[in-house]
């Protein structure tokens, strides 16, 4: 089977080339993926798969039912959507939308996709249950896949796969990671409430900028004090706001910022612990605060059976030379995590680095670019550990 996988895949790469190339070109944002999942639509009923279109407001599921009696159902998931990056690459194929670029590797992403679904819908007959393919849009504002898997995409899914490319591994090798993958990310506002003055007579006035800086120093201070080392948390503050006037004291100030953490029972925590550091610190200098804290998506947990999957079904593809078991997980979010409440599932990353290239620049960066032939790595790994996943079950 595996032979017959590899070979379909390299027929089809000429048009898997052609397939990025057009998607690389005609790049979308999150939630306006109109043109990209028709033509995803397209792709996948030329194909033969029961196609479901405005899934998620802008996602597209394609369904390819095996002809076993399994009632199982395995989904391939890939997401769709671009940034707002000027792109710098000079490729021929480069955006032709002005300030937008397929930054992320999202382009990649949904050619695998498709291209697993063009060669798992040739094997048919091969295929005990039932195999639904995700196509899910607004990856980048961490917001899709909640809307698809409102739309119930995960009903009655048993497993899910997922992928993303990274620069820093070689094309043709991947990389596997058991548990957590990639952190959760929350958002932060605090609001300090102090009261005005005039600039020459601070101790006349409560200043709230300066609260505001001690608030900020002691949580970064906090964190390497008195959070688990061997449970990283990373606090960013990214944005800050406040004060009327050079020569007088601000009275009010907003901080917003990220959280990422990794482990469930630290994210548990930590609204209670900046809580209460933001009120220890306010209440010293007679200020006033709010803190509101809105927690995104959570962690990333690969699950060990079919994270085991992929890298067995990776070895026997490309040898195991080619195949890396990642040390760290990446403080970066992933919504991918979203769809693991419903069900167990696993993300490898897809490696498009160039080998004879003295800078493979990193994702979100207007010159990022991949090594195409990594896209045939990627197919062969997804088909092949779906059809390895009704083997072993």
């Amino acid at each position: 089977m595996l032979n017959r996988i590899k070979d379909l895949a390299i027929t089809l790469a000429p048009r898997l080339i052609e397939i990025r190339r057009h998607i690389h070109s005609h790049p979308e944002l999150s939630g306006q993926e109109y043109q990209t999942a028709a033509f995803v639509a397209g792709v996948l009923s030329s194909n033969a798969l029961h196609v479901r279109e405005g899934v998620g407001k802008t996602g597209v599921i394609g369904e390819l039912q095996g002809t076993g009696k399994d009632d199982r159902i395995l989904a391939i998931r890939t997401d769709m959507d671009a940034l707002p990056i000027q792109e710098r690459t000079g490729l021929e194929f480069a955006s032709r939308v002005q300030g937008l670029m397929h930054a992320c590797g999202h382009d990649v992403h949904t050619t695998v996709g498709l291209g697993t679904a063009m060669v798992l819908s040739q094997l048919a007959e091969e295929l005990p249950g039932k195999i639904r393919f995700l196509f899910q849009p607004a990856e980048e504002i961490a917001q899709g896949a909640n809307w698809m898997v409102t739309d119930g995409a995960m009903e009655g899914v048993s497993g899910v796969l997922g992928i993303h490319v990274f620069p820093s591994i070689p094309a043709g090798s991947i990389g596997v990671r058991y548990g957590a993958l990639t952190a959760a990310a929350d958002d932060l506002e605090i609001i300090i409430l102090g009261e005005s003055g005039h600039g020459a007579r601070p101790h006349e006035a409560i200043d709230a900028i300066w609260i505001a800086a001690q608030v900020i120093t002691t949580l970064q201070q906090a964190i390497s004090r008195t959070q688990n080392p061997l449970r990283p948390v990373v606090l960013s503050i990214g944005q800050i706001s406040g004060g009327r006037a050079p020569n007088v004291i601000a009275d009010r100030v907003q901080l917003l910022g990220t959280v990422r953490s990794l482990h469930p029972e630290t994210r548990a925590n930590l609204p209670n612990w900046i809580e209460k550091i933001v009120a220890s610190v306010c209440n010293s200098y007679g200020a006033k605060y709010q803190v509101n804290y809105r927690q995104g998506v959570p962690s990333v947990q690969n699950d060990y059976f079919l994270t085991q999957l992929l890298q067995s079904g990776a070895e026997e593809a490309w040898g195991s030379d080619r195949v890396q078991v990642l040390p760290e997980p990446s403080l970066g979010a992933e919504d991918f995590s979203v769809y693991l409440e419903k069900a167990p599932g696993s993300m490898f990353r897809l490696g498009v680095g160039f080998t004879d290239r003295v800078i493979n620049y990193p994702l979100h960066h207007p010159q990022f670019e991949v090594d195409e032939s990594a896209i045939i790595t990627g197919v062969v790994t997804m088909a092949y550990t779906a059809y390895k996943y009704w083997q072993a079950n």
